[in-house]
């Protein structure tokens, strides 16, 4: 079967596309599943190249989607033909979290995704919701439960509450959706004016071009007649997080997902105590967090964003898309 595999030096130039034996037959309490899509994620790049060191040989890809072959003795939950989705912590089944670092991740710690065929416990995988695409479900794994466990598990999020997403990522994107479905307002931004249109295209009631207007946190405040926002889905990191402070409410929640301007920086702490705001890290959710979020998209009608779909043996050029920016949503492999 085909995969691909990080050769060292790490970078997209070396992402080696090999052939690999088929896993063997499922054991007692596992599937064998035939995956036909992947999404990216920003740390799927980093892991890509080198900036989160994995061993060479490496299969990358956090998020996975496709079809249930066979299944071993003891498992009832599914059955070949089903649609199925993985898990990005595949042992944090329910519960509080559980895990502090990436040394179960697939595609980091472990092999991902960046193939045909796995067999794995039948724990490691939930049902993809009805009638997506397998690129469709591919985008939940990571993005899709980061923004559900943001907002609906930790935020508490409800009809009314106002909430802000930075940028046109998977992440904001699932979260503008998720809140609009769920009778919140949101304030989005981005540096581009198209992009921003896009945002209102799809709900947004305010938008705000950060690069002209670098004090946007003010702008929010302005824009929720000085309250603020309940609610900040904070991807950027040290170098947006003390705007969104300024742009929380008081006793508001941001969620700190991303570190895309970098991984560490200064916290206004003197303005977020007196905010009396909580700031929350959160690395995506439990698999009891990731069938809730299921069921809630099907209820909700909510389908993802998907910018563009590459095949297994583009994904350097699919992760050279990502890298320019120019995407809006999530962009898949399918395979």
């Amino acid at each position: 079967m085909k995969a691909i595999r990080i050769k060292h030096p790490a970078g997209l130039d070396n992402l080696a596309i090999v052939e690999m034996p088929e896993p063997p037959p499922p054991g007692a309490g596992e599937i064998q599943v035939r995956l036909q899509a992947s999404s990216l994620n920003y740390h799927d790049f980093a892991v890509a190249m080198g900036y989160i060191p994995t061993p060479e040989g490496r299969i990358p890809m956090a998020d996975g989607a496709g079809v249930v072959e066979a299944v071993g003795a003891g498992v009832a939950e599914f059955k070949p033909g089903d649609h199925v989705v993985t898990t990005f912590f595949p042992h944090w089944l329910d519960g509080a979290p559980l895990v502090g670092n990436f040394a179960t991740v697939p595609g980091d710690g472990v092999d991902g995704y960046a193939r045909e065929r796995v067999t794995l416990p039948a724990a490691f995988f939930t049902y993809a919701p009805r009638g997506w695409s397998h690129a469709e479900a591919a985008t939940l794994t990571t993005a899709g439960l980061t923004a559900w466990r943001a907002l609906v598990v930790e935020g508490g999020l409800k009809a009314g509450d106002t909430v802000l997403v930075l940028g046109t990522g998977g992440v904001s994107i699932f979260a503008l959706q998720l809140a609009r479905a769920m009778g919140a307002e949101v304030i989005a931004t981005s540096s581009s004016d198209a992009k921003l249109e896009r945002l209102r295209g799809m709900g947004a009631a305010h938008t705000i071009n950060y690069k002209t207007t670098p004090e946007w946190g003010r702008a929010v405040r302005e824009i929720t007649s000085g309250r603020g926002v309940d609610h900040v889905v904070e991807v950027g990191g040290p170098g947006t997080l003390p705007q969104s402070v300024a742009a929380v409410r008081i006793g508001g929640h941001i969620s700190l997902i991303g570190v895309l301007t970098g991984r560490s920086g200064e916290i206004p702490t003197a303005s977020l105590m007196a905010k009396q705001a909580k700031l929350q890290g959160i690395i995506v959710g439990s698999r009891r967090q990731q069938m809730e979020m299921v069921r809630g998209l099907e209820a909700t009608g909510i389908r993802p964003v998907i910018d563009s779909v590459f095949p297994l043996d583009d994904i350097a050029g699919a992760f050279r898309h990502e890298m320019s920016g120019k995407h809006f949503g999530k962009i898949c492999l399918e395979f």
